[in-house]
């Protein structure tokens, strides 16, 4: 049986829904803690219980970026904060190779700060 987060993955159409499914993937692998559950209608990754990154696509361009929730405490030249105070995004070609490296140290930026205490996990 399909569960409402699979569910929102199966839904997307090429080549998002492979894009998606490859970077839940990544999120997923990056640390035991990490969990999966839905959101405002998407793929929301808790870290020890607190929300640390979304997925979703653009609704201008169709493309999908990851979502960091503590985006303002991020410093990497491809996020993008936009008129966002808080979070920041991180948009991906889903037409090209993944940039692996970019996004698991993105990732691991983001999980550092409740590892070491930055923010409360």
């Amino acid at each position: 049986m399909i569960n409402e987060i699979d569910n929102y993955y199966f839904n997307q159409e090429e080549p998002n829904r492979s894009c998606l499914f490859a970077l839940r993937n990544i999120i997923l692998e990056q640390d035991v803690n990490i969990t999966e559950t839905m959101k405002w209608g998407m793929p929301c990754f808790c870290f020890r219980k607190k929300m640390f990154c979304y997925l979703w696509a653009d609704k201008k361009t169709d493309e999908p970026y990851i979502l960091m929730v503590e985006g303002k405490h991020l410093n990497h030249p491809e996020l993008e904060a936009g008129k966002r105070s808080r979070m920041k995004i991180f948009r991906i070609d889903p037409n090209k190779d993944l940039p692996i490296k970019t996004i698991k140290l993105i990732l691991n930026q983001a999980l550092d700060l409740y590892r070491n205490g930055v923010l409360k996990a």
